[in-house]
């Protein structure tokens, strides 16, 4: 779970340095980006270590892949919903949307890869 760990919070300080630095964004934008791309890639994560096999070809049950994918749909839905401002939420822009889908992509990539070092190090 350390390396698991690690690997997390680099992808953390890289979203941090695309909103703020590149995006630029206001703090109900940041805070609404954060929230996004922390429960989707914390979600879609889930997918990729629950097996040793690469994740895209080993099948979940069908029930961890609904409300995995119900948990990645409500919660890039609720900041364009009236529960937002309740939150502190607000809409991003299309550009933030791709940025966070492009930042959970390569954490994807970047666990897959991650996870096939490890068990080659690790026998368990």
């Amino acid at each position: 779970m350390v390396t698991f760990g690690i690997l997390s919070s680099v992808f953390d300080y890289v979203a941090f340095c695309l909103l703020l630095l590149v995006f630029h964004a206001t703090q109900v934008q940041f805070r609404t980006a954060w929230f996004v791309e922390s429960v989707v890639s914390a979600s879609l994560i889930v997918l990729v270590i629950r097996t040793r096999k690469p994740f895209f070809s080993s099948r979940p049950r069908n029930s961890l892949l609904l409300a995995t994918l119900s948990v990645v749909v409500i919660a890039v839905v609720v900041p364009f919903t009236p529960l937002a401002a309740f939150l502190g939420f607000g809409p991003m822009p299309l550009v933030f949307l791709l940025g966070i889908g492009l930042i959970v992509s390569l954490y994807i990539f970047a666990a897959e890869l991650v996870k096939r070092v490890f068990y080659r190090r690790v026998r368990l």
